[in-house]
């Protein structure tokens, strides 16, 4: 099992980012509250790592915070969350809001996230409630660093929020209304996700 990477970033196309690490590439899929954090390419990173064996394979998810993986962990055991809804949670909110969210109740702002209804909101208030403990004031949220400048920063960032769940043309409307003049992928998908949750 891979529990931790710690090498030199050489690919960032949200949400896939693959770390060298002694000559051999690992791809992972990471949330976009990792993607934020990022250093530039060529730079060192040490990633968390969950490791997750698949009947078709090996997949690898990455956070730079424990808290991360723990919530990434946690809420795939609610039941009908898999991996890609995880990942959907951690790019949407902090690991703090979203603890506070499920401590609190608010199955409202839970839904809003792709991928959870009301149903399933319900179910991970009344799963996740007393398990969250420690995680309301732990991790840090996004922060405003804008460190990668694609050339196609509107086409990237559609594609990042249609991995994250959102339908080809609603990942496109969100992707147009948010982006502004010299925004970056990151800044866009930022600014989108923002807008969708509140």
């Amino acid at each position: 099992m891979i529990g931790r990477l710690k090498g030199t970033l050489v690919h960032k196309q949200p949400p896939w980012l693959i770390v060298d690490v002694g000559g051999v590439g690992y791809e992972l899929e990471a949330p976009m509250s990792t993607i934020y954090d990022l250093p530039e390419l060529g730079r060192e990173v040490v990633l968390f790592v969950h490791h997750a064996q698949k009947d078709d394979g090996v997949s690898l998810y990455g956070f730079l915070h424990e808290s991360e993986r723990r919530l990434f962990r946690d809420v795939q055991k609610v039941t009908g969350i898999g991996a890609k809804i995880a990942l959907a949670i951690l790019s949407g909110s902090s690991v703090a809001d979203f603890a506070r969210q499920v401590k609190d109740g608010d199955t409202a702002a839970l839904s809003r996230i792709p991928g959870i209804g009301k149903k399933t909101a319900d179910r991970i208030v009344l799963e996740l409630r007393d398990k969250l403990d420690g995680l309301a004031g732990a991790a840090p949220g996004v922060t405003t660093a804008e460190r990668s400048d694609p050339a196609d920063a509107l086409g990237e960032a559609t594609v990042a929020l249609q991995q994250l769940g959102y339908k080809t043309p609603e990942a496109a409307r969100m992707a147009r209304q948010a982006a502004a003049d010299g925004d970056n992928a990151e800044a866009i998908i930022r600014k989108a996700l923002r807008a969708a949750l509140k």
